[in-house]
């Protein structure tokens, strides 16, 4: 991008730039402090020999700031924050770009571009509109808060798991919804209920604008805030479903199951897990087997696991 050297800066553009095991975790601390939400994305490079753009394994997070008196404030508060996430894993260095009033919102929609998944999804953010003759499932994601776009490698596996296993005329469960993606999805794939639920006021608030944008009622979308142990205590209208989906990261997944997870699902019903990291694997695989699940399939993106998982009857 190209900005008029004469117009005024107005954001300062916040980069990270990591190899994907902490890319959440940036993405939810610089997202405390940033306007019209945070972008994550896998970074490629063309290839001219496939002539195709091909994943480096890093992930970006990007944000930005409006320069102006509360800048500086900001910038050490963010600084001191990811000084404590240091403290648990190693942070990439910030990269801070001024950018141009009139630039600045162009920027910003740059970094979020249609995102085919699997053979029939495709994401777009809510400015676009599908390409003419598109046949894809379209979901519309307004990116503007951090809260699932699409764009993360456990949020497509989950995707590419729904198309092969959601079974069509029945209902599921999205635990720890974040922006309503998966169950959106899910409804366009053919489930006749989703329940979301989240703990966050504004992720279930993402998740309603994104229901409206893809036009889906509250009949069929039912937003609530809570977790396993709301559901089960009858807070909602469903108490179990034959697919579960749960992408958030594992050793959360792992706490789940301790609050009574494996009695959302459905006797043979199936448990879609994802967020991931693969050295978590064999430990959540391990408190799965031992809560009676079988694994169904398993799909890799990079370092992220997503993980089909079927009830046993027994």
């Amino acid at each position: 991008m190209v900005a008029d050297a004469g117009a005024p800066v107005r954001w300062i553009e916040i980069k990270l730039v990591t190899d994907g095991e902490i890319a959440e975790a940036l993405a939810e601390v610089l997202g405390r402090f940033v306007d019209n939400g945070v972008v994550v994305e896998a970074e490629t490079n063309f290839n001219s020999k496939t002539q195709e753009n091909e994943p480096t394994g890093n992930i970006a997070v990007y944000g930005y700031l409006p320069d102006d008196n509360t800048l500086e404030d900001k910038r050490k508060a963010l600084e001191e924050a990811l000084w404590y996430l240091g403290m648990i894993a190693p942070m990439p260095p910030i990269q801070y770009t001024p950018i141009h009033d009139e630039n600045w919102m162009s920027a910003w929609k740059t970094h979020y571009q249609p995102i085919q998944v699997g053979k029939n999804l495709l994401i777009l953010p809510a400015w676009r509109q599908p390409d003419e003759g598109e046949t894809r499932n379209v979901v519309r994601i307004n990116p503007a808060m951090a809260f699932g776009t699409g764009a993360h490698p456990s949020t497509q596996l989950c995707l590419r798991l729904m198309e092969v296993h959601l079974e069509p005329g029945e209902p599921v469960i999205d635990l720890g919804c974040g922006s309503g993606i998966l169950s959106i999805a899910a409804l366009l794939m053919g489930a006749t209920h989703a329940l979301a639920v989240d703990i966050d006021e504004e992720a279930l608030a993402s998740t309603r604008e994104n229901a409206e944008l893809n036009r889906i009622d509250a009949v069929r979308l039912e937003v609530g805030q809570g977790s396993v142990n709301e559901i089960l205590a009858g807070h909602f209208s469903l108490q179990e479903a034959p697919l579960v989906l749960v992408n958030i990261l594992a050793p959360v997944i792992i706490r789940l199951f301790g609050q009574g997870l494996p009695a959302l699902v459905s006797p043979d019903g199936a448990l879609l897990l994802s967020g991931i990291l693969a050295e978590q694997e064999l430990d959540l695989l391990d408190v799965a087997t031992k809560a009676g699940f079988s694994l169904i399939e398993r799909m890799i993106d990079g370092d992220w696991v997503g993980l089909m998982m079927q009830k046993s009857t027994g």
